[in-house]
């Protein structure tokens, strides 16, 4: 399957959110949103799921119109949304009843998933005696008890422990190989980029960037290098490749062990050494730099310290 958005706008009253967006989602390939609060992350998910309707533009699906009615998706929201004081078996199969499935399978389906979640002992449970982290699992049951051909899972381990995160991430992997569309929006980069082949990032209403997330990275880090040296700081490196090299290479950013440097046009990695041994610098550290997806999204969207994780180097 492929769920393409196509060149959707969307306006509130006078104010145009999205200025014409246009991405695809694809089986097998998880496909990371992302984007600074306000960016028009929210307001693309709901007119996906036909809760806001676009001003112009569409969704497609293989191609034709897409239908949500017909091609169940299964939403976990960032704000979570069941009923705190009703049973979790009852919520579950009355979500799924909602979609037309019957009472029976409803009921086999939402006991797979508690299961499968480490819930079974919760089924008869009002959700409000759950602890945060297994409300949260329970959230993602009820997500996925109508078997949705689209998945869309808006910040999924918020307040999950690292034993219910190993629970999820198992989950999230099982979507992708059995074909569903699942797109994943987080702000934790680094579960994006485990589990995203494609990214999105859109700011301000518009895509700044999309593609397959590997090329895009050998793309950001095409001239770039890291660099460490014995008997200097970072400080002072940097200080001598911006100041003694400038002709061949400037410091960009400082990283815990080493520092990265962009080479200027026409100049390999061999002349940038050469250059290095003529000032008699003791190299300890120097290689390809791998961009992180957390420095590709603040390149293009600039530094937002409540929504770029602290899970770099």
């Amino acid at each position: 399957m492929k769920l393409e958005v196509v060149n959707v706008k969307k306006s509130f009253d006078s104010k145009e959110i999205l200025h014409g967006i246009s991405f695809s989602a694809e089986s097998g390939r998880a496909l990371g949103l992302l984007g600074r609060n306000g960016a028009g992350k929210t307001t693309t998910i709901r007119i996906i799921m036909d809760v806001f309707h676009a001003n112009s533009g569409e969704i497609l699906l293989d191609g034709k119109k897409f239908e949500p009615d017909k091609n169940f998706i299964g939403y976990l929201p960032e704000e979570r949304g069941l009923y705190p004081k009703k049973k979790i078996i009852d919520q579950m199969v009355f979500l799924a009843r909602l979609r037309g499935i019957s009472k029976s399978k409803a009921t086999e389906n939402a006991k797979k998933w508690l299961n499968r979640l480490g819930l079974t002992e919760y089924t008869y449970k009002k959700l409000e005696t759950l602890s945060k982290g297994n409300q949260q699992k329970v959230q993602l049951a009820a997500t996925l008890v109508a078997d949705p051909d689209i998945v869309i899972l808006d910040e999924p381990f918020s307040g999950l422990d690292p034993v219910n995160s190993r629970i999820l991430r198992d989950v999230v992997r099982e979507l992708i190989s059995i074909g569903k569309i699942v797109i994943f929006s987080s702000h934790q980069m680094s579960y994006v980029e485990e589990f995203c082949d494609e990214i999105v990032i859109i700011d301000k209403g518009n895509i700044v960037l999309s593609g397959d997330l590997h090329e895009i990275k050998m793309e950001y880090g095409n001239n770039r290098r890291i660099l460490s040296a014995a008997g200097m700081s970072l400080d002072e490196l940097e200080k001598l490749i911006n100041e003694k090299m400038s002709d061949k290479a400037k410091a960009t950013a400082k990283k815990k062990n080493y520092i990265i440097i962009e080479l200027l046009d026409g100049i390999s990695q061999w002349d940038f050494l050469d250059s290095l041994k003529d000032l008699d610098i003791e190299i300890e550290q120097f290689g390809l730099y791998e961009p992180s997806l957390t420095d590709i999204f603040v390149a293009r969207v600039g530094k937002n310290e409540t929504e770029v994780p602290e899970d770099e180097e």
